[in-house]
């Protein structure tokens, strides 16, 4: 049995409709849709657009984090956000 690695995340930017922009460690960049999680008790604060332009990188590159209690992890973000081209500047 092999252990996947995802990539670490580097930098993450909150955008327009509850998207991130994500970097990776190995210079790939995800859009990952936060819309759907807003539903539920844990991401309800979110729905606040102060608290969510609040995102930050996980300091080990874990994920990405607005406090203690809201975070999501660089799985969830590797494997359900879209591709795009890395942002130049």
């Amino acid at each position: 049995m092999s252990i996947v690695r995802y990539p670490r995340v580097t930098s993450v930017r909150p955008c327009a409709a509850m998207t991130l922009v994500v970097t990776f460690e190995n210079g790939c960049c995800r859009v990952y849709d936060c819309a759907p999680l807003l539903d539920t008790e844990a991401f309800r604060p979110l729905q606040d657009p102060a608290v969510f332009r609040m995102v930050r990188a996980d300091p080990h590159g874990y994920g990405v984090v607005w406090n203690d209690e809201i975070d999501l992890a660089e799985s969830e973000i590797w494997v359900n956000g879209r591709p795009v081209e890395p942002e130049v500047g």
